[in-house]
């Protein structure tokens, strides 16, 4: 599943401008495109309070008091995420981001493979369907962050297993940073992309449940038919995401 059909993407784009002509106000039908009847003027528009009610806010608090709500919040999660960084610490384990898999330069580089990658796509030239030429490959490269190198590492992310079933056991899977991520849609580049390893079986419950992974990180590539990853993590942990 590395590779998508270019006709089917411009397709889609197609189809998209479309319904968005169909819904514009400025449709020539459009009753907003008459001239008005009166010069009555427009009532003014009420803004949103930003500090307004929010889903999970209590029926009768004071703007005030769910400001303070949120900031305890936020206050709790800062104090939780410090106090895992140290136990983290203790152990030799970093948390990082899927930023930080990226050399520096990497996100210019792949900028400019996916402005080639579209350049080609929108071309005109005329590609034959079905044709070597009608498919979008993986984009990116292989180039690593040498030194996270045999690192202990802390990372979340959205897990993709080659083999899927209400009992599956898996021992090997990719890591991606987002959900859907080589199933719905084109996978990430291959420095965005792990491949994970586990002595033990585990099993999958939910793949749109983000999990957080820990482990030994590696910088060796692996190809597989869903993608190609240009890290390896050998597996120690593996835990719900929590929000």
């Amino acid at each position: 599943m590395k590779t998508f059909s270019r006709t089917a993407l411009v397709a889609l784009a197609v189809c998209l401008a479309a319904c968005g002509a169909a819904d514009s106000p400025a449709s020539a039908e459009s009753p907003a495109a008459k001239p008005a009847a009166t010069s009555t003027p427009a009532p003014a528009v009420k803004t949103t309070d930003a500090s307004g009610p929010r889903i999970g806010d209590k029926i009768g608090e004071t703007a005030a008091d769910r400001a303070a709500a949120r900031a305890k919040k936020a206050a709790e999660r800062a104090a939780a995420t410090k106090k895992k960084d140290a136990e983290l610490a203790a152990r030799g384990v970093k948390r990082i981001g899927w930023e930080d898999l990226m050399p520096e330069g990497e996100e210019e580089r792949l900028a400019q493979m996916y402005q080639a990658q579209m350049a080609m796509l929108y071309s005109g030239a005329g590609i034959a369907e079905g044709s070597a030429a009608d498919t979008m490959v993986q984009v990116g490269t292989f180039n690593t962050v040498k030194e996270l190198n045999g690192k202990k590492i802390r990372i979340p992310g959205y897990t993709v297993p080659f083999e899927y079933g209400a009992d599956a056991q898996i021992r090997e899977f990719l890591l991606v940073p987002y959900f859907g991520a080589c199933i719905h849609s084109p996978p990430p580049p291959p420095n965005q992309t792990v491949f994970i390893m586990a002595d033990k079986p585990i099993k999958m419950n939910d793949l749109a449940q983000a999990v957080w992974i820990e482990g030994t990180i590696y910088t060796q590539t692996q190809e597989s038919d869903l993608a190609d990853a240009a890290y390896t993590i050998k597996l120690t942990s593996i835990e719900e995401y929590t929000y």
